[in-house]
């Protein structure tokens, strides 16, 4: 009788490791897909790209978003295709002590052409 309790209690202290361990990897999932929707918001919040770079706090995550215009050679060719410019748009968000995540992606926008005359 005494090894069958000695048996029951170790393989239920198995079973309550294992759902705590379950939970805390199930908060760690919530957590990143949370951080990857807001990366995901950050970056479709830049309307007409511009060189910046700016952060903020939502709740327990700290976002920073950083804005580069890419090297293309291949369109500096002709005049109609001078005016485009290809720009990464890098958003890293962290969280906790060592969690973060970053999101990347191209972007293209024609600069508006001069008129002269014209209001800024």
């Amino acid at each position: 009788m005494l090894v069958a309790f000695a048996i029951l209690s170790i393989a239920v202290v198995a079973a309550i490791q294992g759902f705590a361990e379950g939970l805390r990897l199930l908060r760690l999932a919530g957590e990143h897909q949370q951080a990857m929707l807001l990366a995901d918001q950050k970056i479709r919040e830049v309307v007409r790209p511009a060189e910046e770079r700016k952060g903020d706090v939502e709740g327990p995550f700290t976002w920073e978003r950083a804005i580069t215009i890419v090297p293309t050679p291949d369109l500096g060719r002709t005049p109609a295709t001078d005016k485009w410019h290809v720009y990464q748009i890098t958003v890293r968000v962290r969280w906790g002590d060592r969690r973060s995540v970053e999101v990347a992606t191209l972007r293209t926008s024609a600069q508006s052409p001069e008129t002269p005359g014209a209001r800024q």
